[in-house]
């Protein structure tokens, strides 16, 4: 199976996870990256449909925002200070493996 997934880490998310994830050959951007410090959610999200990047996000207004009905590419969550870096990198490097960008299209995944 193809491995197609990119993600978006949104601005609470260390960076760190993303300089892992492409040390694995996983394309992923950073808020910094795609221009989006002190954007709305419904910002990050809008840039997650354009590119078609699932969102890894510690922050829970995304779930209110995926809940309300939004059209999203896929969102990851992790409660803030409940996982280590490393752990997120294989997380998501683990969902990269098994999943093609259709099966999370509006998928919430919790870490």
């Amino acid at each position: 199976m193809p491995k197609t997934i990119k993600f978006h880490l949104d601005e609470h998310v260390d960076p760190e996870i993303a300089r892992g994830l492409r040390r694995q050959g996983i394309d992923v951007t950073t808020t910094p990256e795609a221009a989006l410090l002190g954007k709305e959610d419904v910002d990050h999200v809008a840039y997650a449909v354009i590119h078609g990047r699932v969102i890894f996000t510690t922050d829970s207004d995304f779930l209110v925002l995926a809940a309300a009905g939004a059209q999203h590419p896929g969102i990851v969550y992790v409660q803030q200070q409940k996982i280590t870096i490393g752990a997120a990198v294989r997380y998501l490097h683990l969902l990269w493996e098994v999943y093609e960008p259709e099966e999370m299209a509006n998928r919430v995944e919790y870490m």
